[in-house]
């Protein structure tokens, strides 16, 4: 079964590997987005994501039911995005597909995660020693 949600608790990537285990998958591809400490060069405290959660799950179905629609070998997708304040190092988004071969897996993680960035309406506050900003997650 297929999983798209917006959520506020931390995420875990052997649970996820866990939900989208299937016994007619030879793989399983993980992505997660983590925290980091600088924006070019600038210093990170830490973040703030902000979602229109029901559009945004709505996004991540369109990008399954594309994923379904181009790779006939994908078992199950799921994706999560965290909203909430994250710390550095803390997963904010996590991406993971099974499908029946590798490279069926890797290919539609990597277009599930390029796909997100652009369409998703998840929005970032990246908070600095020295003031803030949002940022649109668009080409982020």
């Amino acid at each position: 079964m297929d999983i798209y949600a917006v959520v506020e608790r931390p995420l875990s990537p052997d649970a996820i590997a866990t939900q989208v285990d299937d016994p007619g998958a030879g793989g399983i591809v993980i992505f997660s987005g983590v925290v980091r400490n600088q924006t070019d060069g600038r210093p990170v405290k830490f973040l703030e994501y902000e979602a229109h959660a029901p559009m945004a799950e709505a996004k991540m179905r369109e990008i399954g039911a594309a994923i379904r629609a181009r790779w006939a070998g994908v078992r199950c997708v799921a994706m999560l995005h965290r909203i909430g304040r994250l710390e550095i190092g803390e997963a904010s988004v996590l991406i993971a597909v099974s499908a029946a071969h590798r490279g069926d897996a890797f290919d539609a993680c990597r277009y599930a995660i390029d796909t997100l960035k652009r369409t998703v309406p998840v929005w970032k506050k990246e908070h600095f020693e020295d003031g803030e900003v949002w940022v649109g997650l668009q080409g982020g």
